[in-house]
This record gives structure tokens, C-alpha cells and sequence, in this order.
């Protein structure tokens, strides 16, 4: 069985093994031993990166464990807990995925639709070739990572993708972006007939059992809500844009994130249309590199190595075009699941294996390198796997 080292920060890389245990874990939790651990690994993190406040989370078989380091803001000192409210980034997309199949369990669209069914100003025009699928796989034919500054209202939206050009066909090729998941968040909230924000806010979010989960931070909730640090250690929030809510505008707490996490091991208790979103959210579609893409989630068969695990972490596939081929469905095995999530003051990173019952949520409130972040994760997710049962 192999172990890996608790210390992750870039310093110590070269101590951490290669891949991810594979045996059942077979001990009773022990919350002290867990504690040692998460504290060898995330402190040395912390103090690499200058990260003012980490909220860190696991659960195992259904039991939640906090672990909450620094402070929330640096002007008030306020220290991190499990109920402090931090950016998710682009962990947002999968909120974005899980309300789109949410509307097609309730009949409102299907993936197999093109955007002309809901947007007709798009019909004939060769964005109109994509699907659902392809917009929220990312596929949809090369939309770039953030829209044109000239796109800078809702106004705008429609003439974009109006005259978008792509540079391959639907399916052919994997580009992360934020316009292609936004488009896709634009279109659902256009089925349900309902403002996208209000969607999510008011429909999806009480479903999934998430009381402190926000697109808008409400005044009730704003003393909770920390600060995030950019490069150069000045506080800042997440700025307003086209299409936010949909692709990098959620904040959220440890306590409701490793709740999303645990519904994600096991969405019996929901209810049957949002528990097909949940599990929808599961379906790979596309085979990018070393990972497979779904619907918000990015997946791949367990036990995983770690340079894997990097490698469908990369930037060469978060920033470039990849090659993308559909996988069958129905894809079985155990699998770890994981997204990380980035604005300029704030670095999450969410992962859970259900064949092993286990999930660890990760918010910072800085942005810290992804590579860092993953093998931080994956570490606290191997030890999780060695000694609970």
C-alpha cells in the first residue's frame, strides 16, 4: 500500500508517492489522527502561499469533519469556520450543470436541443450546429474562456454568438470556457422561464438541502462573508459580468459545500428530479487527455495516479484546445470525481470518490496554484481511504 507524505507545498513535492491507494479502508475514524494529517498538510500550504484563511472539510460514510485555519479578513481579523462564506469560482459551473439536467428532468429541455429552440435569433447560424451537451462540455466548437470585453452586457449576448466562428465541429475538440457554460446557463434559465440567479437561489439550491449558498450575498449573511487577497495582498470580491452567475458566481461555506459533496455520494434522500440532475451530473461524455468531462464534474477511473490527476489539471487543458472523443455510455468503475474553482481573490478545489464514501472540500481565500491544490486533496483523500472504514 502506498502512502503519501502529509507535507504538499511545492517544496516537498518530490516526497509525495505516485498513486492513490487502492485498498478498502478498514479502521474506525480516528478524528485525532485525521486532525494531525490535515494540519501537517494544509499549514506548510498555507504558509508557502501566504493564504490568509483555508475552511477545509471531509466527509466519510455520511459524517462531516471541519478543519479551519487563519482568518477571513486580514483588516478584522475575523477567523475562518465553517460557516464562512467564500467565492467558488469555477465550481459554480457544476451548479450551472446540475440546473440544466434539473430542467430537463422536469421535461423543461433536452441536452439533444440546439440553442435556436429557446434563442430563434441564433437559428441557421453555425453556433446552432452545438447542443446543451456540447455548450456545457465545453465542446460546442471553441468559445473562448472569457467572452470579449465588448460583450458587456445582456444586450450583447445574442450579436456575439450570432456571428461566433468555430474552429472545429461540435464534439471534436474540449476548450474550457466560461462563455460555453454561460450560454448553457442562459438557455436553462431561459426554459424554466425564470431569471438564472432566482433559479438556482430559489429552486435548486433549497433541494439540495444548501441554506448558505448564494450568487447574491444577502445583507443577513454579510459578516460571514470573507475577503479575498489578490497577488498583491490587496482585498477584493469577485467583480459582476456577463455571464457570472453561470460560470464563476456562487459562494458558499465548507459546511454547505462538503453537504453538496455528501449528496453527491449519495443522492437517495433527494427529491426524484433533482436526484437525476445530481446523478446526471455523473454521466463522462467526452475523453479529454487523461480525464473524462462531464456535466460539470471532471472525472476519472480510481484509484488515479497523482501525475493523472495533474496532468487533467493542467493548464495545457484548462487554457488550451484538446482533443475530445465521446466516450460509451454508461462508463462503470470506481471513479474520483473533482473541479477546481479560481476569481483573482479566492482558489477552492472539491473531489470525492463514491465507491470509497469519501469527499474533501478545500476554499481559500486567495488564489494558490491548482497543482498544489490537487495534491493537497488527493493526499487528505488517500489517508481518508488507509484509515476509515
Amino acid at each position: 500500500m502506498i502512502r503519501w507524505h502529509a507535507r504538499v507545498s511545492g517544496f516537498a513535492v518530490a516526497a509525495l508517492a505516485a498513486c492513490l491507494v487502492t485498498a478498502p479502508a478498514t479502521a474506525a475514524t480516528d478524528v485525532a489522527a485525521m486532525r494531525e494529517f490535515v494540519d501537517a498538510a494544509i499549514k506548510p500550504l498555507m504558509a508557502e502561499h501566504k493564504l490568509p484563511g483555508m475552511a477545509v472539510a471531509v466527509t466519510v460514510d455520511g459524517q462531516a469533519f471541519f478543519f479551519n485555519y487563519g482568518v477571513a479578513s486580514r483588516e478584522t481579523n475575523q477567523p475562518v469556520s465553517e460557516a464562512t462564506i467564500f467565492e467558488l469560482g469555477s465550481v459554480s459551473k457544476v451548479f450551472t450543470a446540475t440546473l440544466g439536467l434539473h430542467a430537463q428532468a422536469l421535461g423543461k429541455l433536452s441536452l439533444e436541443d440546439h440553442p435556436s429552440r429557446f434563442m430563434p435569433a441564433l437559428k441557421g447560424r453555425a453556433i446552432d450546429r452545438a447542443t446543451l451537451l456540447h455548450l456545457g462540455t465545453y465542446t460546442a466548437g471553441g468559445l473562448p474562456l472569457q467572452l470579449p470585453d465588448d460583450v458587456s452586457d445582456d444586450k450583447h449576448i445574442v450579436p456575439y454568438f450570432r456571428d461566433f466562428r468555430p474552429d472545429a465541429k461540435p464534439g471534436a475538440r474540449r476548450k474550457y470556457s466560461n462563455a460555453s457554460i454561460g450560454l448553457f446557463g442562459h438557455i436553462t434559465a431561459l426554459a424554466l422561464r425564470r431569471d438564472f440567479a432566482d433559479a438556482v437561489e430559489t429552486e435548486l439550491l433549497p433541494k439540495l438541502g444548501l441554506a448558505h449558498t448564494y450568487i447574491r450575498v444577502p445583507a443577513r449573511a454579510m459578516a460571514d462573508h470573507a475577503w479575498g487577497y489578490d497577488s498583491d495582498s490587496k482585498p477584493r470580491r469577485v467583480n459582476p459580468g456577463v455571464f457570472d452567475a453561470e460560470a464563476y458566481g456562487v459562494k458558499s461555506t465548507s459546511a454547505d459545500m462538503i453537504r453538496f459533496v455528501q449528496v453527491n455520494l449519495d443522492a437517495s434522500s433527494l427529491e426524484e428530479p433533482v436526484r437525476r440532475a445530481v446523478d446526471g451530473t455523473h454521466t463522462g461524455y467526452f475523453s479529454v487527455g487523461t480525464m473524462v468531462q462531464g456535466l460539470g464534474w471532471e472525472q476519472y477511473p480510481y484509484p488515479v495516479s497523482l501525475e493523472r490527476l495533474l496532468q487533467g489539471n493542467s493548464e495545457t487543458i484548462i487554457l488550451e484546445s484538446n482533443a475530445a472523443r465521446r466516450v460509451a455510455p454508461g462508463l462503470g468503475g470506481p471513479r474520483l470525481f473533482n473541479k477546481t474553482g479560481s476569481t483573482a481573490g479566492f482558489g477552492a478545489y472539491l473531489a470525492f470518490v463514491p465507491d470509497q464514501r469519501i469527499g474533501i472540500v478545500l476554499l481559500a481565500n486567495r488564489n494558490y496554484p491548482i497543482p498544489d491544490r490537487v495534491r493537497t486533496g488527493a493526499s487528505i483523500l488517500d489517508w481518508l481511504a488507509a484509515h476509515t472504514k
